[in-house]
């Protein structure tokens, strides 16, 4: 039981081949590789941190990951990922997004709010290990959790369940979810069945939300979530509910330079009106005509319930 709530599906999720390759894409745009020089300058010189195989501890690091061990490391320097730290015979990196004061923060500065680590000592806890790819990551949120929690979270935790999490984080690529113990990642692409323009319209930081487990991957700590997978998919019967032809009410959610996206909000999904299917936009500029939130009449003009895509006509006749 997690967060007091269990509820079971009865279909189990499948998860997309290559989900897990890109819910932290983004992410590691900004991780470095464990085992890359990080330079950085610092007053009288430069500084260089490197964490190899060979200066590693593999077998202290698998022990305090297995063991679920809180341990103390200083941090030594940062790129614009997150910090680097170090401490008897461990070395590794800690991602800005698991760092408790800066997690969520809106418009970071990322080298301004780093900075003032440098030197610090942090508790941590190991949660990824891979000594293939010379990765070592720690998480100063992780460390809030009791010593063993993650182990026995695991244990419970199975595909197609549903738990209730506090959002600890919410990035552009999606939002992280506290389990009890364990962070779950809800990519983007999971929190609607529609667009998502950016996850902070589906949820916000602090809040309690549900969601369904889609895979777990205990061994790099990882938990993969879906709030959209709580809801009936729209796009099953779309040929029935919003056929090509149909005419529904709509609202527009973003207008763009070549058109605008609207939403069916009976349905939940949206789809492009192209500007070419707006005769009010004749010789204006779209932003005059049409504005987010504004209620219209739309024909359905494409539909591909495969590929969750739609588009739609303002020309009624």
């Amino acid at each position: 039981m997690v967060g007091g709530k269990l509820k079971y599906e009865k279909e189990i999720p499948v998860v997309d081949e290559g989900w897990w390759a890109s819910v932290l894409a983004e992410e590691n745009r900004y991780t470095a590789h464990a085992k890359a020089e990080v330079e950085k300058e610092a007053s009288g010189g430069t500084v260089t941190v490197a964490a190899t195989q060979e200066t590693v501890n593999w077998n202290q690091i698998k022990d305090i990951y297995m063991n679920d061990r809180i341990v103390a490391l200083s941090v030594t320097g940062h790129n614009r990922g997150g910090l680097l730290v170090e401490g008897n015979g461990l070395f590794g990196f800690v991602p800005f997004s698991h760092l408790i004061d800066l997690a969520g923060r809106e418009n970071p500065n990322r080298e301004n709010d780093l900075e003032p680590y440098i030197g610090r000592t942090l508790q941590l806890k190991v949660i990824e290990c891979i000594p293939e790819d010379g990765r070592v990551v720690f998480s100063e949120r992780a460390a809030q959790s009791e010593p063993g929690k993650r182990a026995e979270l695991f244990h419970s935790l199975h595909t197609g369940q549903c738990v209730s999490g506090t959002v600890t984080n919410v990035t552009d690529f999606g939002v992280f979810v506290d389990l009890g113990g364990v962070e779950g990642l809800v990519h983007i692409s999971e929190l609607s069945w529609g667009r998502v323009t950016h996850p902070s319209q589906y949820v916000k930081l602090g809040s309690s939300i549900d969601v369904q487990v889609l895979d777990l991957a205990p061994e790099r700590c990882r938990v993969a979530l879906s709030i959209k997978r709580l809801m009936p998919n729209p796009w099953t019967n779309a040929t029935n509910e919003f056929p090509i032809g149909s005419v529904h009410s709509a609202t527009i959610s973003s207008v763009l330079s070549y058109g605008a996206f609207a939403r069916l909000d009976q349905f939940g999904v949206e789809g492009l009106i192209h500007v070419s299917e707006i005769p009010q936009a004749e010789g204006k500029l779209l932003k005059d005509v049409l504005s987010d939130g504004q209620s219209i009449q739309a024909r359905v003009l494409h539909l591909d319930p495969a590929h969750h895509r739609l588009g739609f006509s303002m020309r009624l006749d």
